[in-house]
């Protein structure tokens, strides 16, 4: 049983039902380009103040950012990919729209509804959304990757402390939560991209990969230790030195990936690039910990440069391959991961640089990465809202 492919099955009854509906990552990677393409400019415009009546805050920013966009891609994969791994259908038709619905509603109440009531609506999604997840597997017997609804389980609990903090319920600082938050989705990208960047490269290239297990679980472990050091705040040298430890493993791990013969190849070179910044990322979060750099330049390469270019590389990837369309990344594809990993650096000059380079740093991040998800929104509505060409169902 392999993850590094999610093909749909076989299936003899393509019939006439609504196509934007028919598979989970249709409705959630399309909802997620979108919301991703408005957020980050309505977040940067309430931070200058001209966002007039729409304006909102940084705790929102961060929330919505995580407990939004990632966890709507992150379940519109899990579905995909759950259908391949059991050959049993997840949500589609009336169930996935009605959660994609709740996603929605989620994000409604998160910038209008009172605190209480956006908490209540927001905490129901991930949910109701993992339910199906679960069943699906379990009636599978799909043992190998329960583990992801355990780790839906995590997320959902570092909601509910956000949620509870927000409320003056607990006294934690809402950024703890949301940190807890990036941590379990690296843990993600660690399991899921260790299975399928090195299967993709040598698939399409033709080049032995490394994959050592033992260099896997040490990743896993110094990732898992260095993330519950920085957010329970732990000394600052245990959290450097754990920092420091998952920054030279995942380094190492991707090294065996072979990452310079994916240079040919713009769908795969975007999946090495932007796993290159989770060791990057746990670098900066080290240096943090003495207090050589500003945290925001951590948290943004690890949030930026490789959740949002993971996510970016996977969403073209199994979009086109759910749809029909060759495995193959066209210039339009090349400009979005252009676009994001300019974004990313722009980013990181943004939270190093002073003053009024600062501002400019900032406002050609927040350009680069909603030109990255509006270029996809137009260039992959289509195909998302439309039935598979081959003729399939999916």
């Amino acid at each position: 049983m392999q993850l590094h492919t999610i093909e749909e099955p076989e299936d003899s009854h393509a019939g006439a039902r609504l196509a934007w509906l028919a598979l989970g990552f249709r409705p959630f990677y399309l909802l997620a380009a979108a919301f991703a393409a408005i957020s980050i400019p309505a977040w940067v415009a309430s931070y200058y103040g001209v966002a007039g009546p729409f304006r909102v805050g940084l705790a929102w920013h961060a929330h919505e950012m995580l407990f939004g966009f990632v966890v709507a891609v992150v379940i519109g994969f899990l579905y995909t990919a759950g259908r391949t791994w059991t050959g049993l259908w997840t949500p589609r038709d009336a169930q996935l729209g009605a959660i994609a619905a709740l996603w929605i509603a989620g994000r409604v109440a998160m910038f209008s509804a009172p605190a209480l009531v956006a908490a209540v609506v927001d905490l129901a999604f991930l949910p109701v959304a993992a339910w199906p997840l679960y069943r699906v597997l379990k009636q599978a017997g799909n043992k190998r990757n329960m583990f992801l609804v355990g780790l839906l389980g995590l997320l959902t609990a570092a909601n509910a402390v956000y949620h509870a903090s927000a409320l003056g319920w607990i006294d934690i600082a809402p950024a703890r939560p949301v940190y807890a938050a990036i941590i379990v989705v690296v843990i993600i990208e660690t399991a899921i991209g260790g299975r399928v960047i090195p299967m993709f490269t040598t698939n399409a290239t033709g080049v032995k990969t490394v994959m050592n297990p033992r260099i896997d679980k040490l990743a896993l472990a110094f990732t898992v230790a260095a993330g519950l050091a920085w957010v329970f705040e732990l000394p600052a040298a245990l959290t450097a030195l754990l920092a420091l430890g998952a920054a030279a493993a995942q380094g190492v791990r991707l090294a065996g990936w072979k990452p310079f013969c994916s240079l040919r190849k713009p769908l795969l070179w975007i999946l090495h690039l932007s796993y290159a910044w989770i060791p990057f990322g746990f670098l900066l979060l080290a240096l943090a910990a003495y207090g050589l750099v500003p945290q925001s330049a951590a948290i943004h390469v690890l949030a930026v440069g490789a959740l949002a270019g993971l996510i970016l590389g996977m969403i073209t990837r199994t979009a086109l391959g759910h749809t029909g369309r060759p495995l193959a990344a066209g210039p339009k594809e090349t400009a979005m991961y252009l676009l994001i990993q300019l974004g990313v650096v722009l980013r990181l000059v943004a939270a190093l640089a002073p003053g009024s380079a600062r501002d400019v740093a900032l406002v050609a991040a927040t350009v680069c990465w909603s030109a990255a998800f509006v270029l996809y929104v137009v260039v992959y509505g289509p195909y998302l809202c439309r039935p598979r060409i081959d003729g399939r169902e999916g």
